[in-house]
């Protein structure tokens, strides 16, 4: 469901896919190959949200914003099942596991792994390609070759899955 807010209509990209039982509403930007899930609210009703390419917002998320505190997530990034993302900016090509809340103001660096559950508190810096976990999140380490490897793997996957899904849509 895409909806109009006070004069504000989403802008998605034709190539993106969303979910017909998603809810996007407000000043929301969608680019291209962006893949929005099952049950996933959009709301940009206080704040802009900005979707960059090939990113993929899984199933039961939520994303939404403060009064004058933009959410930005970049390109290629990934935010599993049930991701709430408020006011934060999320950069290139970062993993957010399922389950995980990031708060106002928090700053997920280029290529970093937010371990499933975790919480990243206002204003917190994840550097980037280190793997942060816990309740409130801490840096356990920095990323190996092999979690880069699989988390392009599962970027790579939904981007797939969303052209599928797209592909079986009716058109309007």
């Amino acid at each position: 469901m895409i909806l109009e807010y006070k004069g504000k209509l989403p802008t998605i990209h034709p190539t993106a896919y969303i979910a017909d039982n998603a809810v996007i509403t407000g000043d929301v930007i969608i680019e291209e190959d962006v893949s929005i899930w099952f049950h996933t609210v959009i709301r940009g009703d206080v704040a802009p949200v900005y979707i960059g390419k090939k990113t993929n917002i899984q199933d039961q998320s939520m994303l939404h914003q403060s009064p004058n505190k933009p959410l930005i997530i970049e390109e290629g990034v990934t935010a599993g099942h049930q991701v709430m993302i408020h006011s934060a900016h999320v950069k290139r090509n970062a993993l957010i596991g399922m389950g995980t809340t990031l708060l106002d103001g928090c700053q997920i660096g280029e290529g970093a792994y937010i371990g499933a559950g975790s919480l990243v508190p206002p204003n917190k810096i994840i550097p980037a390609n280190t793997l942060a976990f816990g309740r409130p999140a801490k840096v356990i380490r920095e990323l190996s070759d092999d979690d880069s490897k699989e988390m392009n793997r599962i970027r790579n996957d939904y981007m797939k899955k969303g052209r599928y899904y797209k592909s079986m849509q009716k058109s309007d």
